[in-house]
């Protein structure tokens, strides 16, 4: 035996070039697609055919099924589509995943490609440095598909040679007389190799260069690619462990999905591959049978057949379940019930993040909509407490406090989370909008702050047995419904698309609020004149003006972030406008 343990590790480095440059050419096109690829998984939720659409086209340019199942499940958490609507999306991503095995197969045996991914990344390479931002993610791209090529090459070279080395031949020749059984241990085989890779894309690779190299005949390397689509369920139940109990079911259904089609095609294997073989020899007469070719020209055609075989089954397999995903539905909801979520769990992020940066900002920004929600909740009770006179006083106080708390908690989620996108290579405009939500949720959490001082400045003066007197009350409860208005203000601008804020009602918002603290401040003093009431509770309505024209502040902040324009900037655009 002439296959050491250091062409094993040169193997195993090859795997990792192959996988390394597939993660470089998903990551650049996921960013060339930028809002293109959101707008594609927005368009998942009308019918179950145009989803299965979604699925194949969302696979297509992330390269990998397990990346789409991802993103559905994190879709799925976040309340994007229902449990309902991802079962599309996920069919398709089975479909779509054949994409990368007529790839390797196309360019990887039928063509000597590695000196045209050489030239490729040649002629990109300039471009990462001195391209505009958009050629610079192509640029990554092809550089990507390049090194994945390379990789594949050191891969074939790697795999030790069979009439060098007979004894792995024998390993593996071993397990391949026992029937069916045999296809039930390269099934495991194929579903472990998954695992071990988290790629099927990866795995694929690896089938089809045994398959080239004589390792293992085409039935043996179908059984494994049915194991491979029974693996790369697991990376999306992971993804889903931490997710709510709809994310849970949109992984257990892609599980349940492919194991259905595993099962049927396992029964059917025989007369299926003897179809496969018939269609290559028709399509590829020179080739001869594929079921067990021996000459490299038959391996390279066997490779081709195996991605027909991969290609027809996940075809054939949403053909045949598309109609019982009710049933499957209705199954898997009677086994994952749903339970009551946590009152401090953040509904749209889990730990999990998702593959493309654009996602997971847009999981960030559901979040921030919540939170704005939250603060509207703080401003209600608020009002409560001040006006209510049915001496519900203290429900509206653990209210304010617990709110509090539980923005403190978010706050902190969200920036964790925005932290961990920023590790991503982001393009500038992303970088600018994550800064932007930093502010935001800071502004934020400062508004719930507020609320919560003013509601222990209420208790004191409760507690002291003092009370504003009802002209100021109603004084107040003008700057209250201004503010009000900031709050409303902002949850609408946070329901636009980026790019879309205008900034001119923010502006008249926070001038009525400051006209409005002036007045007040007039009111304040002539009542301090007239000694309507004293010094301690005068300055407890100060308090209470001062405070609520700082949570306007805050709140323009966060429209200010939203728009991507500077205060100063804003009011000279308008000014500028008016005159």
């Amino acid at each position: 035996m002439t296959y050491t343990f250091w062409d094993f590790l040169q193997l195993i480095g090859a795997l990792g070039i192959f996988i390394y440059g597939m993660k470089v050419f998903s990551d650049g096109l996921q960013k060339v697609a930028g809002n293109k690829l959101r707008a594609i998984l927005k368009g998942m939720t009308s019918t179950r055919f145009r989803g299965i659409l979604t699925g194949f086209a969302t696979t297509s340019i992330t390269q990998s099924s397990s990346t789409t199942t991802v993103m559905v499940v994190s879709f799925v958490n976040a309340g994007l589509i229902t449990f309902m609507e991802s079962t599309g999306v996920i069919m398709g991503a089975n479909i779509g995943t054949t994409v990368t095995a007529w790839m390797i197969s196309i360019f990887g045996f039928k063509m000597q490609i590695t000196s045209v991914a050489m030239m490729l990344i040649g002629v990109f390479f300039p471009f990462i440095f001195f391209g505009r931002e958009k050629l610079r993610n192509l640029a990554e791209a092809m550089i990507g598909f390049g090194i994945l090529f390379i990789g594949l090459d050191f891969i074939k070279n790697g795999v030790p040679n069979i009439q060098e080395n007979p004894e792995m031949f024998m390993f593996l020749d071993q397990f391949t007389e026992f029937g069916f059984a045999s296809i039930v241990i390269f099934v495991i085989a194929g579903t472990i190799l998954t695992l071990v890779t988290q790629s099927s894309s990866a795995a694929m690779a690896i089938t089809l260069v045994m398959l080239f190299e004589g390792w293992i005949d085409f039935p043996i390397a179908a059984a494994m690619v049915l194991g491979e689509n029974i693996g790369t369920t697991v990376t999306a139940n992971i993804a889903a462990v931490v997710g709510n109990v709809y994310a849970k079911r949109a992984a257990r259904f892609h599980f349940v999905f492919n194991m259905f089609g595993v099962i049927w095609m396992m029964i059917l294997i025989d007369p299926f591959l003897m179809g496969v073989d018939s269609l290559m020899s028709y399509f590829v007469p020179e080739s001869g049978s594929i079921l067990h070719a021996t000459s490299e020209i038959g391996r390279a055609n066997a490779t081709l057949a195996l991605s027909l075989f991969h290609s027809v089954f996940n075809v054939l397999n949403v053909l045949l379940l598309v109609g019982f995903v009710p049933y499957i539905v209705r199954i898997i909801e009677k086994y994952q019930k749903e339970k009551e979520d946590t009152q401090h769990r953040l509904q749209y992020i889990s730990s999990g993040m998702m593959s493309s940066p654009e996602l997971s900002m847009s999981q960030a920004h559901k979040e921030i909509q919540l939170f704005a929600k939250l603060i509207e909740k703080m401003h209600f009770s608020m009002q409560g407490l001040l006006f209510n006179k049915q001496n519900r006083q203290d429900q509206f106080l653990d209210k304010i406090e617990k709110r509090e708390g539980i923005t403190d908690n978010i706050e902190l989620e969200i920036a964790e989370y925005l932290t961990k996108i920023s590790s991503y290579n982001l393009t500038e405009d992303a970088t600018r909008r994550i800064r932007g939500m930093h502010s935001m949720i800071n502004d934020l959490e400062r508004v719930a702050d507020i609320y919560f001082q003013m509601s222990k400045t209420f208790e004191r003066m409760q507690n002291e047995g003092r009370e504003l007197p009802d002209p100021a009350m109603k004084k107040l409860n003008e700057l209250l419904d201004l503010v009000h208005d900031a709050v409303r203000n902002v949850r609408e601008n946070l329901d636009k698309d980026n790019g879309e804020i205008n900034l001119d009602k923010s502006i008249a918002i926070e001038d009525a609020i400051d006209d409005c603290r002036d007045d007040l401040l007039e009111f304040h003093y002539a009542q301090l004149e007239k000694n309507t009431y004293s010094n301690e509770v005068g300055f407890v309505f100060l308090d209470y003006l001062n405070r609520l024209e700082k949570i306007g502040d805050h709140l323009f902040n966060v429209n200010e972030a939203l728009a991507g324009v500077k205060v100063k900037a804003a009011y000279e655009r308008v000014i500028e406008e008016r005159g």
